[in-house]
């Protein structure tokens, strides 16, 4: 089977290369330019194709030929919504069969906006006529990778929201394998899955188990949200969306947790977030 993948040389659709790799498919990645073609070569991809997702001209060019689509939206684009709505047009147009869409968790929550923006790929994919599968992934334990160092020469895990507010995660490595199984067998076809490890852990939880696995306490901060952007240099276009998203996690948390539907699709439990630490600390310490 040949697929065409949206996202390949990406911090976490890059997961998905390998999984579609190992179940016998050739892949096509999307890159935007041709700076990112001996990247996705080197990830695994067989063949690349240049284009934008803003571009319905070059989507349709590099959906032509292929069986199936992996598509995932660049989070908190202005328009994020329709950069999706277009990959499932020009999947459609080009004749893909099976098109599986790495979403997110609730996108119900309309308040925030990297939520809101995946239920129009979403209702584009039900409407489409194509061989659709959604997945609704929880927050990425890989997140954890990008304040893993600061956080150990700390000694201290803060976020810009209640330490006390509890959140369910998963491995985004578990939702890769859903993905490749979702578009190399007709097993998940037509269908919309939550994808979560089982749980809910508060930061407090969470610096519990960074501590043990690094063997030194770890203690859970909160710090004031400009403070914290200014010190992960986030791009003043990101800075409003993610205070929405935090101010709402401070009030509700992100509540979940239920890993039935992982952990039947996968035949095993998903990997949990202790065991993720463990590894983090096993590589730093490598």
């Amino acid at each position: 089977m040949k697929v065409l993948m949206v996202g390949a040389t990406g911090k976490y659709a890059s997961l998905v290369l390998p999984e579609l790799k190992q179940r016998g498919a050739t892949v096509r990645a999307l890159v935007r330019d041709e700076s990112k073609i001996a990247a996705a070569h080197q990830q695994g991809a067989d063949e690349t194709a240049i284009g934008d997702l803003s571009d319905l001209k070059s989507l349709r060019a590099a959906a032509s030929g292929v069986e199936g689509v992996f598509h995932i939206n660049p989070a908190f684009a202005p328009n994020e919504a329709e950069l999706g709505v277009a990959m499932v047009e020009a999947a459609k147009a080009s004749g893909v069969r099976k098109f599986v869409f790495s979403g997110v968790y609730h996108p119900s929550l309309s308040k925030l906006s990297n939520h809101a923006a995946k239920r129009p790929v979403e209702e584009a994919m039900y409407e489409s006529g194509m061989d659709f599968t959604v997945l609704q992934p929880a927050m990425f334990m890989q997140n954890f990778q990008a304040s893993w160092d600061a956080a150990i020469q700390q000694g201290r895990f803060s976020l810009p929201y209640s330490k006390l507010a509890k959140a369910c995660y998963v491995d985004y490595r578990d939702v890769a394998t859903v993905a490749a199984m979702a578009l190399t067998s007709d097993e998940l076809s037509y269908g919309t899955f939550e994808l979560c490890a089982p749980g809910m852990v508060n930061r407090v939880e969470l610096a519990v188990m960074m501590s043990e696995a690094i063997g030194r306490t770890i203690e859970a901060g909160e710090s004031p949200f400009d403070q914290w952007a200014q010190a992960a240099q986030i791009p003043d276009g990101l800075r409003e969306n993610l205070r929405v998203m935090y101010q709402d996690y401070d009030r509700y948390g992100f509540p979940g947790g239920n890993a039935i539907v992982l952990r039947t699709l996968l035949g095993r439990e998903p990997r949990s977030l202790p065991q993720y630490f463990q590894e983090l600390a096993s590589r730093k310490a490598a």
